[in-house]
């Protein structure tokens, strides 16, 4: 038996569980309830490493750098759904932040499990993707003991590119490749071993965390309105319309106009609206902004 995964956390058996076959339904809810409500307090718990990482993703994007999910089974899924959703959420070039999970894309949908002990593809991964020192490697694993996803950030870290870990155990195999470690732990799962579950959760939350605060701080938001999404379908069309509602205070016809002119773009119809510029001069002011909607209608403000 290897002594290091018997002696994690995330391995050990959950005692307020222990009778889950016996429970009713409603029993069996208010158990696995009760469990994922610890996971808040787990992840607030790690805030000032989140900090950390917060800080070197955005000093990384800002710099022309990249980040790169990594991650096995579950942990693979949510990086990979995680950066799936920037850009539709944030605008952004879906090469700034990607998400790879060990066995490929087959491996969103098929378990494929013993990808993740293969050492040479987590080095194989980070050759294949070019990563940099101008880069960031975000290694996902509960554990912390999947060979894959060390090796990728031991790989990362040899190339000069940052390195950030998200595990669910303390002392992991994982913590000592890594600039940042954050390490939230959810305790023993309702079913033992189950990381998709609190484990995964707490995942899932620091993740939310590292993008989205990563690009806030890139401009991304204009108060807490996502001003720099897409609008690609309909749905995201009528978000937009609302939005720019929200933000300057106009009626349907002003904002439809104005989105319509600003080629679909939020943020640039925002700044026409709030500055009475055409597109082009408000493309500038942006721009000399770096992206951020509210310097620029800042610095408008200031010049008239």
């Amino acid at each position: 038996m290897d002594e290091y995964l018997s002696g994690l956390t995330t391995e050990t058996i959950n005692q307020k569980t222990l009778t889950i076959d016996e429970c009713t339904t409603e029993q069996m809810l208010h158990l696995i309830n009760e469990q994922d409500a610890m996971v808040p307090g787990a992840v607030a718990a790690e805030i000032p490493q989140i900090v950390k990482a917060v800080d070197i993703l955005h000093h990384v994007l800002k710099n022309g750098g990249r980040m790169f999910y990594v991650g096995a089974g579950t942990s693979g899924r949510l990086g990979v759904l995680d950066a799936s959703e920037c850009p539709p959420t944030f605008g952004i070039d879906p090469m700034l932040v990607q998400g790879h999970i060990a066995g490929g894309d087959k491996a969103l949908r098929l378990a494929v499990e013993g990808f993740e002990d293969s050492a040479e593809e987590g080095i194989k991964l980070i050759d294949d993707c070019g990563v940099t020192a101008r880069d960031a490697v975000i290694g996902i694993t509960a554990s912390g003991s999947a060979q894959f996803v060390i090796a990728a950030l031991k790989k990362a870290k040899d190339v000069g590119a940052a390195t950030i870990g998200v595990v669910n155990n303390k002392n992991s195999k994982l913590e000592p490749v890594c600039d940042v470690c954050i390490s939230p732990v959810v305790g023993p799962e309702a079913i033992m071993g189950s990381t998709r579950m609190k484990a995964g959760t707490a995942q899932k939350l620091v993740l939310n965390m590292l993008t989205t605060c990563t690009m806030v701080r890139l401009g991304k938001t204009y108060d807490n309105l996502m001003v720099d999404l897409k609008a690609s379908n309909v749905k995201l069309y009528d978000r937009s319309v609302r939005i720019i509602k929200a933000a300057t205070g106009a009626d349907d016809e002003t904002a439809i106009s104005h989105l319509e002119n600003a080629s679909m773009n939020c943020k640039l119809a925002i700044m026409m609206i709030k500055t009475g510029l055409g597109v082009s001069e408000a493309e500038h002011a942006l721009d000399r902004c770096e992206g951020s909607l509210k310097k620029a209608i800042r610095s408008f403000t200031k010049v008239v």
